[in-house]
């Protein structure tokens, strides 16, 4: 399994205030505890099922970390940034 970051993702993760890194990312899936959940909004709805989870990096940082899984098994990141508490309480409940 590997982790892929398009330009375009890259990019957009770089200019978030604060910006997300790569090393960041990698050290959430690494250290999360809980398992991801399927995001079922209409919106987000995707071919494979978008997914998310909730996770520290090593510097203790959460992060909402949002991706898909393509068949090959790597995950594709669609998104990452600091959760908001609706968020963290939502995962705290389902996981």
């Amino acid at each position: 399994m590997s982790i892929i970051i398009s330009p375009k993702v890259r990019s957009k993760l770089r200019y978030k205030i604060p910006p997300v890194f790569e090393h960041e990312i990698m050290e959430c899936f690494e250290n999360r505890l809980k398992p991801s959940l399927i995001d079922t909004r209409d919106r987000h709805r995707t071919k494979p099922p978008t997914r998310w989870f909730i996770a520290e990096t090593n510097t203790m940082r959460r992060l909402k970390i949002v991706f898909i899984t393509a068949r090959s098994g790597d995950h594709i990141i669609k998104t990452a940034y600091d959760p908001d508490d609706s968020e963290a309480k939502l995962y705290e409940e389902e996981t």
